[in-house]
Parts: structure tokens; C-alpha cells; sequence
């Protein structure tokens, strides 16, 4: 379900100049079911990478990423082999693709993101390849690909003759996954046939802060649902190219000297492939076409091709809709005007529907006040990456005993954990590890904690088994309504054994206007893998027999936002049943 529409192995500390801490500070990171002197964290210079602009850096960063043997080539999917692939500031020249393995982060530095660079002769299906077809199916099922990030590229393709194909991105995956940060720089020619990111399967995940210059197409797209804000697209022959989806939110676009700006006609009048695209607070300028669609009175199916804008500025766009045989559906200007709302698909009202909406304006939806920013638009924050921090202001949680192998009650030190960063004023670092606990983990107003690729807290015992009198596992904030504010990101919260009143995460804290509290890529996971003993061999299917069994109720809720807290901003927060 979706809760709203990341033995000891330490890694070298090495010199670095952009002064990114994650390069700097020693990785404990412990995966307990991966095998001995796994390593977590790799710094792709450790397996000779040079990032030269000049080597061919393609055999050590894969080196860095198959380190340890964790999922990949032919692997269904596991999540008991977790890497962070980090990146230095350089060029990283590279002649084929890159091909993260499952539950795998590639992070570049923050401060000054390096950029992966395609030799002039380049091989493979995207300078990163995140979904790879070693046979005539993909690696992995699309709708299976969870728990991984990329952030913090530049991806070049320029090298490669604009009229010879070339995709900067391979990325059909699923849930519980992002992209952050990530430039796509490709020729401007016309000519030119690259893509910048290709997505032709998959369920969803969530995007941010992704620019496109030049190219064919900005970014083609298919999958069943996503959320994506922030994009530019600057030169692009057509920014987005929407090939099919179910339900798809744009917020934040900005499109910038593109022939067309959103394609979404895919199919034909009896058989339109897009289903429908919601476009939030966004900007088209120098666009003759903003966005382009299939839909007729007629089209089959009858839902398809639904759209809805609201808040879209034009700048210099003509032709704000275009339907079939370049009707226009909705004009656009030669100067500047602002559509607060209009719509094509079937309107539900209190009163019943249907209502087939032929292209109208709209009423926009009202904005609570809580929800909009200074310019009106709806409020946004990317996930901090605190780059700008030194490295001395980040605690490892396993500085204060912490095992995070399932066994250990990690409790006591978790929470002094907590509370010391606090009381220092330092970032929470929480190295990899299943960090088992016994009671409530309470993290206080001015907490900031960060996860190295989804280390899990783990609740555990009798104290989270009583369903008439749940629990939380984690607890922000001591009680409903305490004004405050934390930061929380890249980690996962679960269970293990039976755990009926296990609340996973309780949110009670009231955080001011324009500065919200917020959680990134945290996520609740309930059962279903190694180290919960909530796996098929505990809990077998058997039917025709509806009795719960007792020791398979894992979990109360997955999250409870008490009735006076506020103040909260999730993005890609998921619940994994």
C-alpha cells in the first residue's frame, strides 16, 4: 500500500575535494545475511576507477557494484545484499553500460556531482542501465524492482553521433525507488535521436530535480504510476514522450524551447495507451505545442487520455492542447497567460458522475493554505543531502554499540544514539544493519537521521504483541501536537515475529508554516523477508481456512499521524506489504 499522491566492513577514508561527508566518514555498514567482509559502501576509486575524462572507467565501476556477489544477472530479487556505489567529482568515461544490481544506490557527490561520459563508440541500452534484457525479458519483473536510488550525475551522451541511437537512462522499476539530482546532457541537433531517460515497464516510484538539454525526447516514459517533480527540459524535439501509464502526476515542470512539450497521444482513436496525466505548477515557454493527445469524443477506451492542469503558465505557447489532425483544443498565446484549471475525462461530484468532461475549464481545487508556498504553488523540499556539511558533524549509530544483525536488542543504544545528536546538534548516521528493538524508539524535536541504503529498525517481543493496547515502534515526537521539527530519510521501519499492536511509525509532532517537518524515502516494510520470520515457511497460505493464526498478525498499523500533529511534508514515503 502507498502511505501518499534508504562481519564489519569499514571503507577507506579517502581524501576528498568537493568535501562531501559521505566520502569521508568510516562505513560500518553490516548486512548480516550477505557473508563475511560484505562491503556495503564502495567508492568506486578503491576498484580503479580514475574518473580522468580520459580512462575507460566501465570495467571498475561494475567491479564496484558486483563487489560481494550481491543481486544481479539472473538474480529474482533479494534484499539481503545492500551496496551504496559512490562516486566521486570527476568524468567518468565510460564505452558500455553501467549496471546497478537490486537494492543498490548509486550516489554521486553532492557538492559536485560527477558525470558519467559516453565514449564516441558507446554500447548498451543507457549510459545506466537499471533493468538490463540479457535475454529477450528483462533482468528483473519491472512491477518487482524495489529499494533503489540514483542522485547526484551529470549523464553525457554528446560523444555519440546525434543521429546514432543513444539513452542516457534505463529505468523500468517499481516502488520504493528514485531518482535525485541528475542532469541529461545530450546534442541539440536536428538530427539528433538520443533520449535522455526510457521507461517502458514497471509500477511506479518517484522522481525530483531532473534536467534535460537537448535530445529527441527529454525523457520516454511507460509505467503503471509515477510521481515526478521539478523537471526542466531545455531544447529538447519533445520533452516527454508518454508512451503508456495508468495514473501519472507531473508537478514542477518547466519546459523551455521544446517543440512539443508532453506527447501523450500513444495508440490510435480505438486504442489510446495513456490512461491519464495530472500536470500541477508548471511552465511552458517557447513551446508551439504544450501538450499533445489522442483523446476524441469516441476514443476507446472511454477513460483514456484523461488529463487535468491546473496552474499552468504559458510563455510564448501557441497551442496550449492538440488533439487529433492538429485540432486545437485549447489555445494558447503568443504572450504570457496562466490556465488555473481545465480538463478533459469523467468528473465525479458529491452528486454522482460521471460527467464526461469534453476539454473545460475548471474551477481549481482549493489550496489550504498549509499547502502552498510563497508563490502559491504547492509547497516542496528536495530530500536534504546535508552536502554541505563537514564530516565531524555526522554520529554513527555504531558508535554506541549498536549491532544491527537481528539478534542483538540494539534498544539502548539506538535511543542514546538519538538523543545524543540531538543534544550535539549532529546528524544521525545509520551505518546498514537490521537494528532489533524491544521497545519504543522515541526521536525528539531537532533530529536529523540518515540511512545508509535502508538499514531497518526492527521492532521485536512481547512489548509490540498486544492488539488491545498498540504501541509504537517509532515515535516522533512524546505526544500529539509537541511543536517541533526532524528530518528523516533513506531508512526502513518492519517487524519481526508476531507483533499484533506494533504501530510502525506515530507522528505527533506540530511543525510551523513554511518549515515542515519532513520524511524522505522512509519506509514501512511488513514481512516477506529474511530476518522478519514472517517468510512463507512461517506463515503458509492455507485455503479454505480463514483463521488468522496468531503468529502471523505482524503488525498494528503502519503509520499514525495523531490528531494534533502537523507540519509534515512525506515524499516517497511507501508501506510494503
Amino acid at each position: 500500500m502507498r502511505l501518499v499522491s534508504t562481519l564489519l566492513a569499514a571503507a577507506s577514508i579517502v581524501a576528498t575535494v568537493a568535501g562531501y561527508w559521505l566520502e569521508d566518514i568510516p562505513h560500518q555498514g553490516f548486512a548480516p545475511f550477505a557473508g563475511p567482509n560484505y562491503p556495503v559502501f564502495r567508492n568506486v576509486k578503491d576498484y580503479g576507477a580514475r574518473g580522468d575524462g580520459v580512462t575507460d572507467d566501465t570495467a571498475a565501476i561494475n567491479a564496484a557494484i558486483n563487489a560481494g556477489n550481491p543481486c544481479n544477472q539472473g538474480c529474482a530479487s533479494s534484499t539481503t545484499t545492500p551496496a551504496v556505489v559512490y562516486f566521486p567529482a570527476g568524468t567518468y568515461l565510460i564505452s558500455s553500460s553501467i549496471k546497478p544490481a537490486y537494492f543498490t544506490q548509486l550516489i554521486g557527490d553532492a557538492s559536485a556531482p560527477p558525470t558519467l561520459k559516453a565514449t564516441a563508440n558507446f554500447a548498451g541500452f543507457g549510459l545506466i542501465d537499471g533493468n538490463p534484457y540479457y535475454t529477450e525479458t528483462l533482468n528483473w519483473k519491472a512491477v518487482n524492482v524495489f529499494f533503489r536510488q540514483v542522485r547526484n550525475f551529470v549523464i553525457d551522451t554528446t560523444a555519440i553521433p546525434p543521429g546514432t541511437a543513444a539513452t542516457g537512462m534505463h529505468w523500468p522499476t517499481s516502488q520504493a525507488t528514485s531518482l535525485q539530482n541528475i542532469v541529461f546532457n545530450m546534442p541539440a541537433t536536428p538530427d539528433v535521436v538520443h533520449v535522455g531517460l526510457f521507461i517502458e515497464e514497471g509500477s511506479g516510484g518517484f522522481m525530483t530535480d531532473l534536467t534535460f538539454n537537448g535530445g529527441a525526447t527529454g525523457a520516454s516514459m511507460g509505467n503503471q504510476q509515477y510521481t515526478m517533480r521539478n523537471f526542466k527540459f531545455n531544447n529538447c524535439k519533445t520533452a516527454v514522450y508518454q508512451i503508456w501509464n495508468w495514473g501519472w502526476t507531473y508537478s514542477g515542470l518547466s519546459i523551455s524551447n521544446c517543440q512539443i512539450g508532453i506527447d501523450m497521444s500513444a495508440g490510435n482513436p480505438s486504442k489510446l495507451e495513456v490512461g491519464s496525466i495530472t500536470l500541477l505548477d508548471s511552465t511552458f515557454t517557447n513551446v508551439p505545442i504544450a501538450i499533445k493527445t489522442g483523446w476524441t469524443s469516441t476514443s476507446q477506451p472511454p477513460t483514456a487520455n484523461s488529463l487535468v492542469l491546473e496552474n499552468i503558465l504559458l510563455n510564448n505557447s501557441p497551442i496550449a492542447v492538440q488533439g487529433p489532425n492538429n485540432a486545437v483544443l485549447l489555445p494558447g498565446t503568443a504572450g504570457s497567460t496562466t490556465i488555473p484549471a481545465w480538463a478533459i475525462g469523467h468528473l465525479y461530484t458529491s452528486s454522482g458522475g460521471p460527467v464526461d468532461l469534453k476539454g473545460v475549464p475548471l474551477p481549481p481545487n482549493p489550496r489550504p493554505a498549509a499547502l502552498v508556498g510563497p508563490d502559491g504553488r504547492y509547497f516542496t523540499r528536495a530530500k536534504p543531502q546535508y552536502e554541505s556539511l563537514p564530516a565531524s558533524t555526522f554520529l554513527s549509530v555504531r558508535s554506541f554499540g549498536a549491532k544491527g544483525d537481528t539478534a542483538a536488542d540494539d534498544t539502548n543504544a539506538l535511543q542514546a544514539a538519538i538523543d545524543t545528536s540531538v543534544a550535539q546538534g549532529r546528524v544521525l548516521f545509520l551505518d546498514y544493519g537490521l537494528y532489533r528493538v524491544t521497545r519504543t524508539i522515541r526521536i525528539p524535536s531537532g533530529a536529523r537521521i540518515v540511512g545508509e541504503s535502508f538499514p531497518v529498525i526492527l521492532s521485536s517481543g512481547a512489548y509490540f504483541n498486544d492488539m488491545n493496547n498498540p504501541r509504537p515502534v517509532v515515535q516522533v515526537g512524546s505526544q500529539s501536537g509537541q511543536v517541533g521539527r526532524v528530518e528523516l530519510s533513506d531508512f526502513i521501519v518492519s517487524t519481526q515475529n508476531a507483533q499484533a499492536g506494533a504501530v510502525c511509525i506515530e507522528w505527533n509532532l506540530a511543525s510551523p508554516k513554511g518549515d515542515p517537518s519532513g520524511m524522505w524515502d522512509v519506509h514501512v516494510r511488513i514481512g516477506g523477508f529474511t530476518g522478519t520470520q514472517q517468510q512463507v515457511g512461517e506463515c503458509l497460505k492455507e485455503p479454505g481456512n480463514a483463521a488468522v493464526k496468531p503468529g502471523c498478525v505482524v503488525a498494528f498499523m503502519a503509520m499514525h499521524v495523531t490528531r494534533k500533529a502537523a507540519g509534515l511534508y512525506l515524499e516517497n514515503v511507501e508501506g510494503v506489504v
